[in-house]
């Protein structure tokens, strides 16, 4: 498979089974990323301009929004649902969608977990801290925590060889490493070096030499290939997708779900990605990476827009009604950026007293806005139907 364009170099790896004794196969390292960027076709290069148009667009209606971090969360319940399923982890969107922080149901903690490192992640670099080996480790270790797949050795680079899917007709009896889809490079001194080097790669402003899109196209697949993690690499790798284009300036805010376009196509993906590194189809690679980019960004835009529709006719509501504080128009944001709540996180959230966020609650639930989780009834939490609704058909 591995041809003359290929993008690293074939190492040997070895080891023994335990029922079955040694084996000897080899591994991909790739090579770090070139400083220039790759050649690439004029029809490559349209669907890149016609993503940095669609980008271009989310981010400015984004801008328009009085509050635009008031969508990030519903944004990131999608997109960590959508990214853990592409693992193996499917859950039901308004099962995330609605489900509590705290949960401790497994499956539903590893989606949660995805919510919290994007936001650490966006914090990092709202506070100018820089994007390393540390961070992502930290990153990793937050994914993974509470979930069946935590082991004392999260939160590090993996000492482990690692293998990514199986081939078809392959017998049974094969060794797993032999059988395997893709091999990433062993674990040791070379494997964090190249994840220093991408690191490194990531920091420096390209932009005279690499459109954007470019460049987090040829940072996720390397990312991909390094395989660096023992869990989560696929989803930390596209965290770093949206990552990177908020680091850049692409996106001034972050609400950008692309997981379910790379959901639907899980098989191209893969191949797309393999391809690159089995005889270096850069054009490929980046034309299938630009179009997932074009669309999720047209897809999120328009849920976006829903939303604030919605917000707008919730607003109506109140302002019609008997209700004439400002914290019930508050309320109404609220239920548009936690989906679900509980009256104690109203309290928190709207800085008023429990008394004071009941009654809210209780007006809102009266007017049609707000309705109780069914099948709940101590610590009750709350949902506005016609926020889910939109969340819901714009997910499908």
């Amino acid at each position: 498979m591995f041809g003359d364009g290929k993008t690293g170099e074939l190492v040997p790896i070895s080891g023994t089974d335990p029922v079955r004794g040694p084996w000897q196969h080899r591994a991909f390292l790739p090579d770090p990323l070139p400083e220039q960027s790759p050649d690439l076709t004029g029809a490559t290069y349209r669907i890149v301009a016609n993503a940095r148009a669609a980008l271009a667009a989310l981010d400015s209606t984004a801008r328009q929004l009085p509050n635009p971090r008031l969508l990030r969360r519903p944004t990131l319940r999608h997109e960590a649902q959508s990214t853990s399923a592409l693992e193996g982890t499917y859950e039901p969107l308004e099962r995330v969608l609605v489900a509590a922080d705290d949960s401790a149901e497994p499956r539903m903690r590893e989606v949660i977990n995805y919510e919290l490192m994007a936001e650490h992640a966006f914090l990092s670099v709202e506070t100018q801290r820089p994007v390393s080996v540390p961070m992502l480790c930290e990153l990793q270790k937050t994914l993974v925590t509470g979930t069946p797949h935590e082991r004392p050795a999260s939160g590090g680079v993996r000492s482990t060889q690692v293998v990514v899917g199986r081939r078809t007709n392959v017998p049974e009896s094969e060794f797993a490493v032999v059988a395997a889809r893709f091999v990433p490079p062993p674990p040791g001194l070379v494997l964090e070096v190249r994840l220093r080097d991408l690191m490194d790669w990531l920091r420096v402003d390209r932009t005279v030499d690499f459109d954007p899109l470019v460049a987090s196209a040829m940072v996720h697949y390397q990312f991909e290939t390094l395989h660096p993690f023992h869990d989560g690499n696929g989803r930390l790798g596209r965290l770093l997708i949206v990552l990177q284009l908020y680091l850049t300036g692409t996106l001034s805010e972050p609400t950008l779900t692309v997981s379910p376009w790379f959901e639907s196509r899980r098989s191209e993906y893969q191949d797309r990605l393999l391809a690159v590194s089995t005889r270096g189809d850069w054009d490929g690679w980046t034309a299938f990476f630009a179009s997932g980019l074009a669309e999720s960004a047209t897809a999120t835009r328009r849920q976006m827009l829903a939303l604030v529709q919605v917000q707008a006719e919730l607003r109506d509501i109140v302002r019609t009604s008997k209700l004439r504080a400002d914290t019930a128009h508050a309320l109404v944001d609220f239920a548009v950026s936690q989906v679900a709540f509980t009256v104690r996180e109203v309290e928190r959230g709207l800085l008023v007293s429990y008394g004071r966020a009941n009654q809210l609650v209780d007006s809102l639930v009266k007017l049609g806005i707000l309705r109780p989780l069914s099948g709940e009834t101590y610590n009750r939490r709350f949902y506005a139907p016609r926020v889910l609704s939109v969340l819901l058909e714009t997910g499908s």
